[in-house]
């Protein structure tokens, strides 16, 4: 059996079409920005923009006195420089109501895993994303 000519061309623009449905989280732009990768870095992998929306971020920089149980203060002008990297970088989606990039609707549909994944010494917590995505760093967050 033959195929017109018109059903391989529709073939080929869906197949080139794949790669825009895929997970716009499995790949983000990385942390570009010194000060943020100083200073959100000296205690964790600094987390790309792209991960979360504006207002999540918004709401993480006005609440640096208690950055998760920890007091992660920075002066007023680092502060406000970091806040304009990460608002002005954020994700164009997601739900701003939630701090965690761990919360967010992509990413728990992403990690359903068994409780005791997240204890792993190798893991110790769902923020750690360079346990299993090796290129997480890079803001390559594909399935590793």
């Amino acid at each position: 059996m033959t195929f017109p000519r018109r059903s391989i061309a529709i073939g080929a623009l869906v197949l080139a079409a794949v790669p825009a449905l895929a997970n716009p989280f499995e790949r983000v732009r990385p942390v570009t920005h010194e000060p943020t990768r100083k200073e959100c870095g000296e205690c964790h992998m600094p987390f790309q923009p792209g991960l979360l929306p504006a207002g999540s971020w918004t709401r993480i920089m006005d609440t640096l006195n208690d950055h998760f149980g920890e007091s992660a203060a920075l002066t007023p002008d680092v502060a406000a420089d970091i806040r304009a990297y990460l608002t002005g970088n954020a994700a164009g989606r997601g739900d701003g109501g939630l701090l965690r990039i761990t919360e967010q609707p992509w990413w728990t549909r992403k990690h359903h895993f068994r409780p005791d994944v997240w204890t792993r010494p190798s893991v110790v917590s769902k923020a750690n994303c360079e346990a299993c995505h090796r290129g997480a760093a890079q803001g390559l967050y594909e399935d590793d």
